[in-house]
């Protein structure tokens, strides 16, 4: 009995240490969406106006609402998406904290570069989305106006469209961290990725003509252009990666023969 209590309390106290940082993340998430509500609710940030930034020099009359709750609903949604960003170094540090105990030293040297690049490209993906793609994707959509033709957008549908932009150029730009990832536990060989620049430049192309609305020629080459050159970061990332890689794996067999 002594002996299975001993065997379990091991586990146990994981679980006690998991309830605690989950308790720690869900704390700063919710103060995080509690202060940005607040924030936005106090006009202090003005969500509804920057997310119409883009649209605005292209558009001929005022954005509307066709439902009451849509102000509601998006100043909630930026809310929890703005705690969301200001908790995530609380969550990243419980996260690390849990897993750093059962990763390897030169593990441990990869996941704090990783997590930086992560979060520094998933901005800067954002961050040309707004910058440049919207612009140019809505000068081009709303360029077929005409006199007899007033576009009257949602406030609703463009929150959701400038988000869901954003969002998906966040996303794309962690290809490198991906690749970076793969090839540190030896899924994926720079050699390989070379060999198949040609077939990668293609799918750069299907995918930025998926994420990219009403398929413009000009956002499509906003996001081709961007993702084939992390395609080439990613080679470079890769190799470098494998080569440290090896030479580890060479030194331990050294060592054990």
């Amino acid at each position: 009995m002594v002996g299975t209590n001993q065997a379990e309390m091991p586990f146990l106290d994981h679980l006690e240490e998991l309830r605690w940082r989950l308790f720690r993340v869900a704390l700063a998430i919710a103060i995080g969406v509690g202060g940005a509500f607040l924030l936005l609710y106090t006009k202090q940030v003005d969500v509804i106006e920057l997310l119409a930034r883009p649209v605005k020099p292209y558009m001929q009359g005022p954005l509307i609402v066709t439902h009451p709750s849509d102000l509601f609903d998006i100043v909630m949604n930026a809310s929890i998406a703005i705690g969301l960003v200001v908790a995530s170094p609380v969550i990243v540090w419980q996260i690390w904290g849990f897993l750093s105990p059962a990763l390897y030293g030169h593990e441990k040297k990869l996941v704090i570069p990783m997590l930086v690049g992560a979060a520094l490209l998933f901005f800067a993906g954002m961050t040309l989305a707004y910058v440049y793609v919207l612009p140019v994707t809505f000068a081009f959509l709303l360029g077929f106006q005409s006199a007899s033709v007033k576009a009257m957008l949602t406030v609703h549908e463009l929150s959701g469209f400038v988000i869901s932009m954003c969002l998906a150029f966040g996303v794309v730009f962690e290809m490198p961290i991906v690749i970076l990832l793969l090839t540190t536990i030896g899924i994926v060989k720079p050699q390989f990725l070379s060999k198949f620049r040609r077939h990668a430049f293609v799918g750069c192309i299907i995918a930025a003509a998926l994420i990219t609305p009403g398929q413009d020629p000009t956002s499509l080459a906003l996001l081709t252009a961007p993702l084939y050159l992390l395609y080439e970061l990613s080679i470079g990332l890769s190799r470098l990666v494998f080569s440290r890689r090896e030479r580890r794996l060479a030194a331990q067999d050294d060592a054990t023969a």
